[in-house]
């Protein structure tokens, strides 16, 4: 895993999830909701998520799976040319 995160970002735990009663995934960047799983996409990554070793292997099937949304390029939305 030593070639994934360079930068060190997932040792400070940036995602979080939370399981509803109807095993829909709430998955959480830095507070903010970015993604729902649902049906077996949710068992999916559930599964993942017991075989984890650590807290840092949780991160990275949680970022693996809200895909690439953090590239550093990302307009405000209080921009001036919008």
């Amino acid at each position: 895993m030593g070639n994934i995160d360079k930068r060190n970002r997932l040792d400070e735990a940036p995602f979080s999830y939370k399981v509803t009663k109807n095993n829909t995934i709430l998955i959480n960047y830095n507070g903010k909701q970015v993604k729902i799983l649902k049906d077996k996409d949710a068992e999916k990554i559930l599964e993942k998520i017991k075989i984890a070793d650590d807290e840092k292997e949780v991160q990275l099937i949680l970022a693996k799976i809200t895909g690439n949304f953090k590239r550093g390029n990302e307009r405000n939305v209080n921009s001036k040319n919008m």
